[in-house]
């Protein structure tokens, strides 16, 4: 009867993870053997799909061009990370001292957040404007914000910066109200001033959630697309835009080699999961899941 209630459970358990397991199976697992395999071949999504071995890889992996593409998102990660980690932390440290104002601060948070990027990147294009651009008109001054190659990649990230601090505020929300007030209140009564209990108490007990703040972080800047498609199309001036996703994106449907698009997207893959890796040993003897 045990055994029987128990394989009853089992199916049952696997009947609800099904629809799940479809979806990363369909489109997680499924897109992964698809891009291995394409990028093996030569194709250009209207003709006939021709082998040619490790040609792709030899290709992209000498191309100067995609080694540029590879530098420009690296500096554009270090551009976003930090900024938008240290705001989210700023501000979810003000957002949980239940100020005044703080339920209607924690919803215009957010709101960049859920809009759709796109959206955001046609707004902001107009705000960088030369001419007739809100920012310009505030300055008093002309400035070439997406046509100079010095300032072009900098305005694309603050503009990440400003869309995904809301996410990065909320988890950290999160995790400040999660810590035992008798910590705090311990580190009180031991004169401790609230500078050392953020930095001494605070931080150290917001390690899980700054994992994973900054593995979700930096996954999506080395994946940004949308925004930078936006303001600054084609590479921007001089290629200083020219991120690794967009690059994929050209390479796929401008010069429709479909082969080559797939190994720099394999290559994105191995560098994403290379540093996620990186990272969790870094934190794994320095992340502390429970308070006793």
């Amino acid at each position: 009867m045990g055994a029987k209630l128990r394989r009853r459970e089992a199916i049952t358990g696997y009947a609800l993870l099904a629809p799940s397991l479809f979806g990363v199976v369909a489109f997680l697992v499924l897109p992964i053997f698809v891009v291995l395999w394409l990028a093996f071949q030569d194709w250009d999504l209207l003709g006939p799909l021709q082998f040619v071995g490790l040609d792709n890889f030899a290709s992209v992996l000498t191309d100067a061009q995609f080694g540029r593409s590879l530098l420009v998102t690296l500096l554009f990660v270090l551009l976003v990370i930090p900024v938008q980690t240290g705001l989210g932390l700023f501000a979810a440290s003000l957002l949980t001292r239940g100020l005044p104002g703080s339920t209607v601060l924690r919803t215009i948070y957010v709101l960049p957040w859920i809009c759709a990027p796109l959206a955001l990147g046609v707004v902001w294009k107009w705000i960088f404007a030369p001419t007739d651009g809100a920012l310009n008109a505030l300055l008093g001054f002309r400035v070439e914000w997406l046509s100079n190659p010095d300032l072009a990649l900098p305005a694309v990230a603050a503009v990440t910066i400003w869309s995904q601090v809301g996410y990065v505020t909320l988890f950290f929300m999160a995790g400040l109200t999660s810590i035992p007030d008798m910590f705090l209140e311990a580190a009180r009564i031991d004169g401790a001033s609230p500078w050392q209990i953020f930095w001494r108490i605070k931080v150290p007990l917001l390690r899980p959630t700054t994992f994973f703040v900054l593995v979700t972080g930096i996954i999506s800047s080395f994946q940004v697309f949308d925004t930078v498609y936006a303001l600054t199309p084609n590479g921007g001036p001089q290629g200083s835009t020219d991120v690794i996703a967009a690059r994929i994106y050209y390479e796929a449907f401008d010069s429709f080699d479909l082969g080559r698009a797939s190994v720099m997207a394999l290559v994105l893959l191995v560098l994403l999961v290379g540093v996620t890796l990186l990272q969790q040993l870094y934190f794994r003897r320095r992340i502390t899941y429970e308070q006793t």
